[in-house]
């Protein structure tokens, strides 16, 4: 999850969804890093999306830390989103 506007964003980060369990955070970052995880988004056609609240409470947290559930909503629109943009079905188990 990052940004898509012109500008460079101030922070982003990334999140990973297997299925299971919560998203976690996989990356994160601000100025140059944060271009950099952009960039490399980019280069794997990662679908991005613009927050910077969702994105200022994700980056309090730790690299590989679950989502905490109080954020499910929030970071289940953006899974929808990026299986939408990215033309995916989710797995049903």
């Amino acid at each position: 999850m990052s940004t898509v506007s012109d500008r460079p964003p101030d922070k982003v980060v990334a999140l990973r969804y297997e299925g299971v369990g919560a998203p976690r955070v996989t990356a994160k970052g601000e100025g140059l890093v944060a271009e950099k995880i952009l960039e490399l988004a980019k280069e794997h056609h990662i679908p991005l999306h613009e927050d910077p609240n969702l994105v200022a409470v994700l980056a309090k947290l730790e690299l590989g830390d679950e989502i905490p559930v109080a954020l499910y909503r929030a970071v289940a629109e953006v899974i929808a989103f990026a299986y939408m943009v990215s033309g995916k079905v989710p797995i049903r188990t």
